[in-house]
């Protein structure tokens, strides 16, 4: 059973976590899991990359401190570290989600 390593609250950087979520990819990833607001399997979210790369993106989001992986069976859950980065950087991820969710439907329109 794989064990993930995870960043503290103190070792999360904002050039870090506004870096992992500078990827379109990611970013969508983090936009899925917010709406969701649950935990998720790491396959659950249809993403336009394959296996592999979607792998990087995760690894990238973890190590930023921005999600949450953990084994349960066979499975790796996905969660966001919303009270994490809440604590850390106040409004900071719900500022880049409303941001990304605007630019968005201006981009649909």
């Amino acid at each position: 059973m794989k064990q993930y390593q995870h960043p503290t609250v103190d070792q999360i950087s904002l050039t870090c976590v506004l870096h992992a979520l500078s990827d379109p990819v990611r970013l969508n990833y983090v936009q899925c899991l917010a709406k969701l607001t649950s935990e998720q399997p790491c396959g659950a979210i249809p993403t336009p990359v394959a296996k592999s790369t979607m792998s990087h993106h995760l690894r990238v989001l973890r190590e930023a401190g921005i999600i949450h992986i953990r084994t349960e069976g066979t499975q790796s859950m996905t969660s966001l570290r919303l009270h994490d980065l809440e604590e850390k950087f106040p409004g900071v991820l719900d500022s880049v989600l409303k941001a990304a969710n605007n630019t968005t439907s201006v981009e649909e329109a």
